[in-house]
Parts: C-alpha cells; sequence; structure tokens
C-alpha cells in the first residue's frame, strides 16, 4: 500500500524546486566542468563520489538510485511501482538468459533493480525455479527456454526481446488496469511500438511475430505498411502524424529517432498539457517522468561536452526540451 496521494503531493511540491528546468538548457552553453559544477551545486547525485566531470556518471547513477528509493516508498500504488520499475525485471530477465544461453557475461548488460534485485532474479533463473516469478515473467522466461530447447540454442537477440517486449506489456496491462491515465499511455505506446517494429522490419509476417497486444490499431491495419500504398497507411487513425515522421526518415535513409523521441516522451507530453490540473497519482507520475528525462538529457549532456560538441547540436539531442 502506497503512501497517501495528499502526502505525497505534498511531498513532490518542496522536490519539484530542485528540478533543473531551464537550466538543462544553459548547460549545453557552457564547458564541460562549468556543466558538472553547476549540476552538483543544485544537488543531483548529492553524496556520490564525484570528483571531477569525468566522474559524471557516478553522479547520475546516484542521483537515478535516488529516485528509485523514492519510488519505491512514495509510489501511490502497486501501478505506480510497476509502471516505473518492471521494465527493468523484464530486461534483467531477459539479459540474463541472453548472457546464458549464448555463454557470455551478464556485466554491463543489466539495468538497476526493479521490482525485484538483480541478483534475485539472475539466481531464480538460473536455479529455474521459475515459479517464483510473476506470471507474465514466468511464462516469458519458459518460452525462451522452449524456443532455446527446440532450435539447438539458435535463436536471434531480438526473438528473445519480442517474447519479453509482448510479456512486460501484458504485465503492465494487468498491474495497471485501475490507473486510468497508464491504461492510456500503454494503449498509445503498444500502439506506437507496433508501428515502429513494423517500419524496421522486412515483412509483414515479421511484424506480425513481433506484434503487441493491448492497444487500438489491429495487426491487419499494419498489414498497410507493406503495401503500395504505404504513405496512407494510417490515415484516419490517431497516428498519422506519428506515422509520417517514421516514413519521412525512411525515405530519407535515416534512424527513426524524432518517432522514437515521441514515443519516449509520449506520458510526458500529455501530462504537460494538463500539467496545472494533474489529479490523484498523475502529479507523482509527472514529477519520475521529468526526473528520469532530465537525468537522460545530463547524460547527453556531458558526452556531448566532453566530445566538444556545440550547444546547437546538443539541444537536437535532449528528451526533456
Amino acid at each position: 500500500m502506497g503512501k497517501s496521494v495528499i502526502y505525497t503531493n505534498g511531498v513532490i511540491a518542496v522536490r519539484e524546486n530542485k528540478l533543473l528546468r531551464d537550466k538543462i538548457m544553459r548547460l549545453t552553453e557552457i564547458s564541460a566542468e562549468d556543466a558538472f559544477r553547476n549540476v552538483t551545486e543544485s544537488g543531483v547525485g548529492k553524496g556520490a563520489e564525484a570528483e571531477n566531470v569525468y566522474d559524471y556518471e557516478k553522479l547520475l547513477v546516484a542521483d537515478e538510485r535516488e529516485l528509485d528509493a523514492f519510488i519505491a516508498e512514495y509510489a501511490p500504488s502497486n501501478a505506480e511501482k510497476a509502471y516505473f520499475l518492471a521494465p527493468r525485471d523484464f530486461h534483467n530477465a531477459k539479459a540474463i538468459l541472453k548472457a546464458q544461453y549464448l555463454n557470455e557475461p551478464v556485466d554491463g548488460m543489466l539495468a538497476p533493480d526493479g521490482e525485484i534485485a538483480a541478483e534475485e532474479l539472475a539466481a531464480t533463473i538460473k536455479s529455474g525455479k521459475l515459479k517464483n516469478l510473476n506470471g507474465h515473467l514466468r511464462e516469458a522466461a519458459e518460452s525462451c527456454n522452449k524456443l532455446f530447447a527446440e532450435s539447438d540454442g539458435s535463436v536471434s537477440g531480438a526473438e528473445i526481446g519480442a517474447v519479453f517486449d509482448r510479456a512486460l506489456y501484458g504485465y503492465l496491462f494487468s498491474a495497471c488496469s485501475k490507473n486510468g491515465f497508464l491504461k492510456k499511455a500503454l494503449t498509445a505506446k503498444a500502439d506506437m511500438s507496433n508501428i515502429l517494429t513494423a517500419m524496421r522490419a522486412e515483412s509483414f509476417d515479421i511484424a506480425q511475430r513481433n506484434f503487441i497486444d493491448g492497444g487500438k490499431l489491429k495487426v491487419e491495419v499494419l498489414q498497410n505498411i507493406f503495401s503500395d500504398n504505404a504513405e496512407r497507411a494510417l490515415d484516419g487513425t490517431a497516428y498519422k502524424e506519428f506515422y509520417a515522421l517514421c516514413t519521412a526518415a525512411k525515405q530519407q535513409g535515416k534512424p527513426l529517432t524524432d518517432a522514437e523521441r515521441v514515443f519516449d516522451g509520449y506520458e510526458t507530453s500529455l501530462l504537460k498539457k494538463y500539467r496545472f490540473e494533474l489529479k490523484n497519482s498523475q502529479p507523482f507520475i509527472y514529477y519520475v517522468l521529468r526526473r528520469r528525462a532530465e537525468n537522460a538529457d545530463l547524460r547527453i549532456i556531458f558526452v556531448c561536452l566532453l566530445a566538444g560538441m556545440s550547444g546547437r547540436d546538443i539541444v537536437k539531442r535532449l528528451r526533456s526540451v
């Protein structure tokens, strides 16, 4: 059971004062050393043993761990906690299985702990005691074990990824079924994920095998992407503009970066429109999303500043502005 929404929103009102907001833009125009000093003085990664700009990763990891602790303690319900932390469990389980079957080290492949400690998850999978995992995570692991057994180990990383992606959405739809906003976000992101998958797929058969349930777009609609009238494939749907970003990039032979940015920032953009009217658990969700976006941008800024990139080029890569 989470904290009361009223109490949590009071805590957030205080914490919001430490968000960087417009400072993010100014960091792109100064030196890496000055940016590091500004960020540490703002309280990011407080307590981290980061002595200079080359220790920026220690700073961000410490800040992310502090945010994870906040999520675990203050999430208004299991829905918000699952939405923000469970994706790491599915990522880590996927990484552990891939490393196990491909005989590769798992070091460096794991995300921070989700709802389950990565060490505990690894021990469970290696022991074969999958019944201790939640239903969707267990089914994904069992499906991968079956894939490897039936294919003599010649399973691609993409196949494993598709199994865990479908299982993750299944778990989140179940966990967030009573949260209207998160359910709406999941529906849209399932649709956008399916569009992105179709745009990268060489054939409709491949896209269909990787299809994620839960969205509003039926798999038959996505088949239009592989037709002679592909440019108008999603006319009349809510994803016409999103699809246009995809087709424009593909026609130019570029990555689907702009569409991926829309996908990654969907929840934030939705809440930002109504930021003065947020209710129930929405202030909590909006705060966590902004903190994560700022940390992602700080990582981009430090990498780019140390590489000598211009402020204008850095801004193009940011997610929270």
